[in-house]
């Protein structure tokens, strides 16, 4: 029986990569990963934000069909965020009555892992009680916080952890993660669930890799451009005093020293599975929860040409990098680029197709196998995302069928369609030009909607709106 190890970054943009286009950071395991990898060239993660998405992984679930739409906050709930429109209600946490891929290898012998980030929920929906024999960091909370990424940490299951001051977050997660492979059952296949706390905020890294990203970025004389272009306030009402700041280059050095953190990381845990014979009967696959932070929070990375990032529902907040390495594909066609699209929602399917593990009965699965994916033209891929997000977005929902892809705006009530073959940017919106194809996949979104009972966001009854404020659209608010 073939290890599966799922490597799931937080928040890295769809251009992270230098082998998907970064031209400043610095990823050479994963590089070397993907020449061994089939890369999914249009891969979306199921939501723009990171609970959702982490859900649709374990799940083969659309968040809508979950209930989860929206992220988890510290204290292990959802709170719902309001400006012309108050979000729809939203589950806090994974339904632990739902079968997912920890339960399901468990059940066929695997041992089962996790480590790093969870953000599932608490309680009945934490690791330990969906599947996983061992947890180690993975909590309600979303990222380091307060805390940062040096110890003492402020993670609650890390808080207590016997480590010296100082310690960096990602090589503890690493160091544990290499100790349960060593220590394994040499009798049992195991599932290493590697989910990082990189790269998301806070922005922070040792001293001496952010020094070389300023090296860099002088010799490639970016460091004195301006990176940023400030924008229209925010629509939800939390933030209304502040404004959207779009970064329009990858120059940030802390934020390349955390991706390149993050590549080491991979790597070293890869090397280890060689080290112990491991690598050519295993599973990989590497991907991110959502876009790259590209308007908000700092603003640390540029998805361009992707339109917006994380919390958006173009494409730079959902599109991501997506790679799956096994012994036969590295064999036959290693470092091929798949065309067709694919998302988050895939992952659960294509894992129990290649360790042959049956699906699971009575739960339906909205995703398809990978490796099927010459049979998955004309399948539409939908999204459905009623809140504000912390970036910028408005309540949204999409779908992609084949080259379109169509926005829906619920503040607005109105619809954007793009041709991505031809215009990926989601520069020209062409739904006034094509009004078939407009009301057809308009249609086609509200009936999936309906059959998965979707929530939807309410008007709020009193809503005053603010000078300049943003409409969650490129369409002027």
């Amino acid at each position: 029986m073939k290890n599966l190890i799922l490597f799931l970054a937080d928040d890295l943009g769809r251009r992270d990569l230098q082998c998907l286009g970064s031209s400043y950071y610095e990823t050479p395991h994963l590089d070397r990963l993907a020449r061994r990898s089939l890369i999914f060239d249009n891969a979306y993660a199921a939501s723009p934000v990171c609970s959702p998405s982490r859900a649709s992984i374990l799940t083969g679930q659309y968040p809508a069909r979950l209930g989860l739409t929206d992220w988890i906050d510290s204290e292990g709930a959802v709170h719902p965020a309001c400006g012309a429109l108050i979000d729809a209600p939203c589950i806090a946490g994974l339904p632990p009555d739902r079968p997912n891929l920890a339960a399901l290898l468990h059940e066929h012998g695997y041992q089962t892992w996790h480590v790093g980030k969870w953000h599932l929920g608490a309680g009945a929906s934490s690791p330990e009680h969906v599947g996983f024999d061992v947890n180690i960091g993975g909590c309600e909370v979303g990222s380091p916080g307060e805390g940062g990424y040096f110890s003492p940490w402020t993670i609650p299951v890390l808080k207590n952890a016997p480590v010296p001051d100082g310690t960096n977050l990602t090589d503890f997660l690493t160091d544990e993660a290499v100790r349960l492979i060593r220590g394994r059952d040499r009798g049992r296949p195991f599932f290493l669930n590697m989910w990082y706390y990189l790269v998301h905020t806070p922005i922070e890294a040792r001293e001496a890799l952010i020094a070389k990203y300023r090296r860099k970025a002088a010799i490639q004389r970016i460091d004195g451009i301006d990176p940023f272009v400030d924008g229209e306030r925010f629509p939800c009402a939390h933030k209304r005093e502040e404004q959207v700041r779009r970064r329009i280059i990858q120059s940030d050095p802390v934020y390349a020293a955390m991706v390149e953190s993050l590549d080491s990381s991979i790597g070293r845990i890869l090397e280890v599975m060689r080290e112990e014979g491991l690598y050519d009967d295993s599973v990989l696959l590497f991907t991110s929860d959502n876009g790259g932070l590209a308007t908000a929070e700092g603003s640390p990375t540029c998805n361009l040409p992707l339109a917006e990032g994380k919390g958006w529902s173009y494409e730079g907040g959902m599109r991501v990098p997506l790679m799956l390495r096994t012994a036969e594909i590295e064999r036959r066609t290693p470092g091929t680029l798949v065309a067709e699209p694919v998302a988050g929602i895939d992952v659960l399917p294509s894992v129990c197709r290649l360790l042959d593990v049956a699906l699971p009965r009575d739960h339906p699965v909205d995703g398809v196998a990978l490796l099927d994916h010459p049979r998955s033209d004309g399948r539409p891929l939908f999204w459905h995302y009623p809140h504000y997000g912390n970036q910028g977005g408005t309540p949204a929902a999409a779908v992609r069928l084949d080259d379109w892809k169509l926005i829906y705006f619920y503040e607005t009530d109105h619809c954007e369609l793009y041709r991505l073959t031809d215009d990926i940017g989601e520069v020209r919106n062409l739904a006034d030009r094509y009004v078939r194809t407009r009301d057809a996949l308009k249609e086609r979104l509200f009936q999936w909607q309906n059959d998965l009972a979707a929530a939807h966001p309410r008007p709020h009854p009193d809503f005053v709106p603010w000078p300049n404020r943003g409409s969650g659209s490129r369409r002027p608010g």
